[in-house]
This record gives structure tokens, sequence and C-alpha cells, in this order.
């Protein structure tokens, strides 16, 4: 038994909580409720742990598997999916009969990877490619869902090039999922220029980017931004000196074009809000580093002045 009909109601539920929720899913109230099955309510997953079967299911594949926040799972992610692990123990127990029947059965699943204690990504429909009981892993792989969005068929991915280009999306959005997890509660859940609490509007910003050298995705290497503000520092239209102090270009000071642009100009020479831990706050180096290409970029360079109001 394959249990398609548990599954599309699952793929259906999750996809009523993303348009509520957005991509990164809380456990509670989100998905603690669990999702209804010809009147009975069904757990998504497991919280205690990774391999999860459902009681209403008749055959006997896993449902879905979960990755926690502890988890090094960047160091899982290949080419061609991503590797998961069996359970400890022995070959046979009944997780791992269950993840390995999703193999032998060619059945959809949903990946729950933690971006931070107690928020989920649901990627699905996800499909357990490989197993391979030597090392004791399987490989994960994205697919989609075809069709209407009331009856969605979920299908595989067949092109490779295709296959490794959703692999590395999925993979750059956990990245920047689990990186928003860190860096944000690091600075009270505040843009560090304009104080701005607006936690949907919020965004982790590498000062240092992590396909470059020194790029790494830790505390220090992040900056807490509005979505205006990340914006303008991804652009080099404001720069962060290693003092801490703002600055925006000079053709966006000389310029007038409306409210949203005075924002901007208003958060010259604003030193930002630090997190309170030492090791948390932005590494002075990279900084330098970074507002060296600030500088390159707006050659007419202004030195701060006072903001407004003080």
């Amino acid at each position: 038994m394959r249990d398609e009909d548990v599954r599309t109601s699952c793929f259906l539920a999750l996809a009523v909580l993303q348009a509520q929720f957005g991509s990164e899913l809380p456990y509670d109230p989100a998905l603690k409720q669990g999702f209804n099955f010809r009147g009975s309510r069904v757990p998504f997953f497991n919280y205690q742990k990774g391999i999860y079967r459902a009681a209403v299911q008749r055959g006997p594949a896993a449902l879905s598997i979960q990755t926690s926040a502890k988890s090094p799972y960047d160091d899982e992610a290949t080419a061609g999916g991503f590797l998961y692990a069996y359970r400890a123990g022995a070959l046979n127990q009944s997780d791992n009969r269950a993840l390995r029947a999703a193999h032998d059965l060619g059945v959809p699943i949903v990946y729950f990877v933690a971006t931070k204690p107690g928020w989920y990504q649901a990627l699905y429909p996800w499909w357990v490619a490989e197993d391979d009981p030597v090392q004791r892993r399987v490989t994960l792989r994205p697919g989609r869902l075809v069709g209407p969005m009331d009856d969605p068929e979920p299908a595989r991915i067949a092109d490779p090039l295709e296959r490794e280009y959703a692999v590395r999306a999925v993979r750059v959005r956990l990245h920047q999922g689990r990186f928003r997890g860190i860096v944000l509660p690091a600075y009270r859940n505040q843009c560090a220029i304009c104080r701005l609490k607006e936690e949907r509007l919020l965004d982790a910003a590498h000062i240092v980017g992590d396909a470059e050298e020194r790029g790494e995705p830790m505390v220090s290497n992040g900056l807490s931004l509005c979505t205006i503000h990340h914006r303008a520092f991804d652009q080099d239209l404001v720069g962060i000196s290693p003092a801490y102090e703002v600055r925006v270009a000079p053709r966006l000071l000389d310029d007038e074009d409306g409210p949203m642009l005075e924002i901007l100009k208003g958060s010259h020479g604003v030193t930002i809000e630090l997190p309170r831990r030492r090791a948390s706050q932005p590494d002075r180096e990279r900084l330098a580093v970074r507002f060296e290409r600030f500088q390159s970029d707006a050659p007419a360079y202004l030195p701060s002045r006072p903001a407004p109001g003080t």
C-alpha cells in the first residue's frame, strides 16, 4: 500500500499553512495541530524523532522525516540531493524499515527542516532516491506537484540539470533560513540601522557573502536589516564602517526622490545597534573588507553628518 490519500491530504494541509504563515512554519500553532484525514487528526511528524509513519497509514513507508535545528544539514547536501542518516540501532528496526520502504515503494514524503527551534520549512514532495545500507543513509531529492491545485499529483524531477538546480535552490533557502534564525535573535529581532521591529520585514544580511572567502554562516558575519536597508547594503548604496557607523552613497544623499529615499538618507552617520554578546557583534575585519568595496563604488565618499534630530 502506498497511502496516496494520506499523503495528498498532508500535502494540501501544508499548502494551506504555508499560505497562512509563509515558508517557515511554527510548530505551535501551525504544525502541532496536524492535518485532517477522514475525520481524524494526524500529526505531520514525530517531534521527538526523525522518521515518522502515521498510525492511519496502511502501508509500511514513512510519511515524513525531520531534521532538528541542531543538525549540521549543510554538511549533508550534495549536488544530487540531501543525505539523511538511518536511525541509530538495528538496520531493520521500525523507523529504518519505514524509511527504506519509502525508497522501495517510490512514494513521496515530506522533509521537515528546522531553521531555528520550533520553526520548520516543509519540503514536499521529496523522494528517497537512493538507499545505502552499508553507509546507513539515504539520498533525498526534491520533486514537484503537478495538476489541479485541489488534486495535485507528486512527480519526480527527471532532468539531472533541473534536479541539481532544484537541490541548490533548496540548499540556499535552508541556509538563509538557518542563518536568519541565529542572526535576528542576536539583534533582538530589530533592524540594526533603523530599529524596525517587524520581524516579517527583517532579513539576515551577510557582511562577506557566503560564496566568498570568510563568508561563513556565523552571527559575527551577519547583520539584522530591514528589507530596504538589506537591499541597499547588498547594492553598496549603504555601507557600514569598521567603527559600526552607517554611510550612505553620495549620489543618494544628493538626490531627492520622496519619503522612502529620506529613510535611507536619514541613516547616514547613525551607529548601528549591536548584539549584547561581544562574540556576536559584527567582525570588524569583515566590515573593513566590505566597507572598502562600498568606498570604491562611491568615489565621492562623504564623511558622516549628524543624523536628523541630533
